[in-house]
């Protein structure tokens, strides 16, 4: 039974669409129409609609889940760098970086839209062993 350790990363990636955009307003009830309305984000310092943020600190989430064990999300702290649009592919790699004892590690986030950091932050995380 594997567990993460001080070392282990992990990534995992989404593509984003309207249609992801869409999804992820209906899910969270989150109609902001700086996401929603083209017309709208046309006008804003954007230029046109940007997916929510915390859809591209999703794909950190599963980043983390990808690590070795059973992953138990305590807190993340994060840091919004730029946007996410229709058309980019979010890369998130979650890095272990140091042990704060027993199960408890502290991870490195990132997300980037090809060399760009969108999205930047350290996780606490429990590591337990997967149970079959």
């Amino acid at each position: 039974m594997s567990v993460a350790a001080v070392g282990d990363d992990a990534t995992a990636s989404i593509d984003v669409t309207t249609e992801t955009i869409d999804q992820y307003a209906a899910l969270t009830g989150d109609e902001n129409p700086i996401h929603l309305d083209e017309t709208y984000a046309s006008e804003t310092m954007f230029g046109g609609r940007i997916a929510h943020g915390m859809l591209g600190a999703g794909v950190v989430s599963a980043a983390l889940a990808a690590l070795p064990g059973d992953i138990v999300y305590l807190d993340q702290d994060c840091s919004f760098e730029a946007p996410v649009c229709p058309g980019d592919t979010v890369e998130a790699r979650a890095t272990v970086t140091e042990s704060l004892g027993g199960d408890r590690l502290r991870v490195e986030t990132v997300a980037s839209v090809g060399d760009e950091t969108v999205i930047e932050g350290t996780a606490t995380i429990l590591s337990l062993p997967h149970e079959s």
